[in-house]
């Protein structure tokens, strides 16, 4: 194939991905059908006056813009606050329409490009048959040159016809974006002439496929924190609260573990409705007491530091029973490099998309951070990364896909100021700010199904958002 065939081919591929996602997934989403969902243990139990959204971006790697999701509030429509609610909505309902008005626009850059060749095409065709008519006059080796020049051509007939269709479908979107725009614009300027209930289930199935949508992407680059959403308040001023991110979508157990030491209590509730609401559902009394608020939740058992030593502790939900226990070898504890809460805080336990983690410093690396990736099984170390950041400079830090994030306190004005890339074994310092409402985290953790960071915040248990730069890869990238 000759390099402008190439070139054709390379934008159709793009493009035919693009439009296959479009085709599959966006007709559904802003179709905005009234099926009305069943979600009684979902965050939408969380509290009738506060919610959450998930932002995400993806970029091949020209930089072109593939897709933005925008997952509205789950709260917007209740009955309190109808008109800012409302306004919140619209302005989300804004971002979906801006998002799919730059993709439109740059499918119909693309679509005029692909019309100028189909008319070439279209125009050679004519030509061939024309010169086949009269092939006898022509010499045997130009006709068959050209002929076989047609045959690559022909193929591409088909997928340029569906080209055209799918570039009429993302037209329909943006119109079907327009009309939701339009009535919500309405019902902000006479409350009370729309069921707010209907509205409210039409938002929570438009959230539900967005997050399919973004179970799709690849892992992504922390680029803002926002929140957070208070869920309950409750217990002391120190402790740490979870979910299970390896769980299935129907398990939303939560467990709540209250103050840093002097407790072997684990609280478990069958969903967030039930933990706002205090509905325990079990009680575990573990063997050991556990030290700080840095425990994780992963694949149904609980990893815990023990107290007064440097010892994790796996701890089996199910069956109720300590299944490993291992020294972090080197490690410091009972406040030999804490977080600069204090709280024995020294080894802080955690999990990703990658797996499990523990962060801690040691006198070798001289204070500073070290990273380890821990063995679900074993707690073996399989790797270690010693980084240049003093623990005890550190607020919190949390995993997200392999790379750390560190904030420089844990009191207001607290900020993402330093990061560090297992994958690469690079570093930077970030400015990523984010809103410590109750003044004082001693817990910050994020959870990779949910996609939040989950905080303890002086006696408050609530969530943030975050948004992650994603990269979709394509074959030509392997």
């Amino acid at each position: 194939m000759s390099p402008p065939l190439l070139k054709l081919g390379a934008v159709l591929s793009t493009m035919a991905m693009i439009s296959n996602w479009m085709s599959q997934t966006l007709p559904s989403l802003v179709g905005l059908n009234t099926t009305r969902l069943s979600t009684p243990d979902t965050l939408t139990q969380i509290s009738p006056k506060e919610g959450w959204q998930v932002y995400s971006s993806a970029q091949d790697p020209d930089g072109r813009c593939i897709c933005t999701v925008v997952a509205p509030e789950q709260n917007l429509c209740s009955r309190d606050a109808k008109s800012r609610q409302l306004r919140q909505l619209l302005e989300k309902v804004q971002n979906m329409s801006q998002s799919i008005e730059v993709l439109n626009l740059r499918t119909q850059r693309d679509f005029q490009y692909v019309l100028k060749m189909e008319t070439q095409m279209k125009g050679l065709k004519a030509k061939f048959r024309q010169i086949e008519d009269d092939r006898k006059t022509l010499m045997t080796k130009h006709f068959q040159e050209l002929k076989e020049k047609m045959d690559e051509l022909l193929p591409l007939i088909p997928v340029l016809e569906q080209y055209k269709t799918d570039a009429k479908l993302i037209t329909q979107f943006k119109e079907e974006i327009r009309n939701l725009s339009a009535v919500l614009t309405g019902i902000q300027e006479e409350i009370g002439a729309y069921d707010y209930e209907e509205l409210h289930q039409r938002v929570l199935n438009l959230e539900t496929r967005l997050r399919d949508c973004m179970k799709k992407l690849t892992c992504g680059k922390l680029m803002k924190i926002t929140g957070p959403v208070t869920v309950k308040t409750s217990g002391t001023r120190f402790g740490a609260w979870m979910t299970d991110p390896l769980a299935s979508e129907k398990n939303n157990r939560v467990w709540y573990m209250d103050s840093y030491t002097n407790n072997k209590i684990v609280r478990e509730y069958k969903s967030i409705a039930d933990f706002v609401s205090g509905a325990e559902s079990r009680t575990y009394n573990l063997p050991f007491k556990w030290a700080g608020t840095n425990h994780v939740v992963y694949n149904g058992s609980l990893y815990f530091n023990k107290y007064q030593s440097n010892i994790i502790i796996k701890y089996s939900f199910d069956l109720g029973r300590v299944l490993a226990q291992r020294s972090l070898e080197y490690a410091g504890f009972h406040n030999v490099y804490p977080y600069t809460w204090g709280g024995f805080s020294d080894i802080d336990l955690m999990a990703d998309e990658i797996g499990l983690w523990a962060v801690y410093a040691t006198n070798q690396n001289a204070g500073n951070i070290v990273i380890s990736q821990l063995n679900q099984d074993t707690l073996e170390v399989m790797k270690s990364w010693s980084t240049g950041y003093p623990k005890r400079s550190a607020g919190e830090s949390f995993m997200i896909c392999g790379t750390l994030y560190v904030t420089n306190s844990h009191l207001t004005g607290a900020k993402v100021y330093y990061s560090y890339s297992t994958k690469t074994s690079t570093y930077e310092y970030t400015d990523i700010p984010f809103h410590n409402q109750y003044f004082h985290i001693s817990m910050l953790d994020y959870n990779a199904r949910d996609r939040a960071l989950y905080a303890w915040n002086n006696g408050h248990q609530v969530l943030f958002n975050v948004t992650l730069f994603h990269i979709i890869k394509t074959e030509d990238d392997t």
